[in-house]
């Protein structure tokens, strides 16, 4: 099974629920889950940027296989640039579009 879990939100109880669900479908015991994908976008974005509190969480992620994907429309209304977020996160031209492609492709669709 592929996950995918759609973090929009700049509100951190939101963030920080969206990373735990990608850690603990990542640690199923029971095997079953293959892939486990975060977009961001949105308000989102801002749980991916170097030196948020949630930055070594996020690594984490990356290291243990998470996929993370930032949405490049995000990036340019925000004044950003993808060398603000954390080491290991791709870019994406429109979250919502990698979203759908990803349901496409099989992937649960969660969001907190």
């Amino acid at each position: 099974m592929q996950s995918v879990v759609h973090l929009l939100s700049g509100d951190e109880t939101e963030q920080e629920t969206a990373l735990a669900i990608a850690r603990n479908l990542l640690d199923d015991e029971t095997g079953r889950i293959d892939d486990v994908a975060v977009v961001v976008q949105a308000g989102g974005i801002s749980a991916a940027k170097r030196g948020a509190e949630t930055e070594e969480q996020i690594q984490g992620l990356v290291d243990d296989g998470v996929s993370f994907k930032a949405c490049s429309n995000t990036l340019a209304m925000k004044d950003m640039d993808e060398s603000d977020l954390v080491a290991g996160i791709e870019t994406v031209p429109e979250g919502a579009v990698e979203v759908t492609r990803l349901q496409s492709e099989g992937y649960a669709y969660m969001r907190p």
